[in-house]
């Protein structure tokens, strides 16, 4: 791993690719919004139709440079599911979950809305899941080099996801941010492709993260 004087990883692309695939990443979102606009219909209609609560979930995450942003997501989990503070549970069993939320999060339906943080730059296709500070503050103080993730914009899928699933762990946590690191030094568009395809098969065919 190559480690910059400043403390940062060397990154594996270079500004010509790191432009192109910003370029790249806005057409192709602006283009899956229109494509899947009745499927976005129809998760909004369901969501409503179950409790009433609001559709989509909105939570404050830690992007590129270390600034917050407002992720976006279709809301799987009960209306306060959080009141107690943020916990980690097992994804596939977190009771907090409504019948309609688990039927999209088995389907990474309930990702859809981060379309729109890609369109607006706070996300790329590729690149490390954002976190939360609460959490970013934990893994910090096992792992410090989490910081070098603010070198490059979160992605809606990861290098980390489809090798290392859901981190319900702090284990797994730290397990994700060393991918997350791989990630950063050796990415290039055909990693990122790799990636991208590696979760549209996982995902049509029904294969859990």
């Amino acid at each position: 791993m190559t480690i910059l004087k400043n403390g940062y990883i060397l990154d594996g692309m270079n500004a010509f690719e790191r432009e192109t695939k910003r370029l790249i990443d806005l057409f192709v979102a602006l283009v899956c919004i229109v494509i899947f606009s009745p499927l976005f219909l129809f998760c909004y209609v369901a969501i409503k139709w179950e409790d009433g609560g609001p559709a989509i979930f909105k939570q404050e995450r830690i992007g590129r440079f270390g600034r917050p942003f407002t992720i976006y997501k279709f809301r799987s989990m009960t209306v306060n599911a959080e009141h107690n503070g943020p916990a980690l549970f097992n994804h596939s069993h977190d009771k907090r979950l409504t019948k309609i939320g688990k039927f999209l999060r088995q389907r990474h339906l309930d990702e859809l809305p981060q379309l729109w943080n890609v369109v607006k730059g706070d996300m790329a296709f590729v690149g490390p899941r954002p976190e939360r500070q609460f959490y970013i503050d934990k893994i910090m103080k096992e792992d410090p080099r989490y910081r070098c993730l603010y070198q490059i914009r979160p992605g809606v899928t990861s290098y980390a996801t489809l090798y290392n699933g859901y981190t319900d762990t702090m284990e797994k946590m730290l397990m994700r941010l060393q991918m997350d690191l791989y990630y950063l030094e050796h990415r290039s568009w055909w990693l990122d492709l790799r990636i991208l395809s590696l979760t549209f098969l996982r995902i049509s065919f029904g294969k859990k993260f």
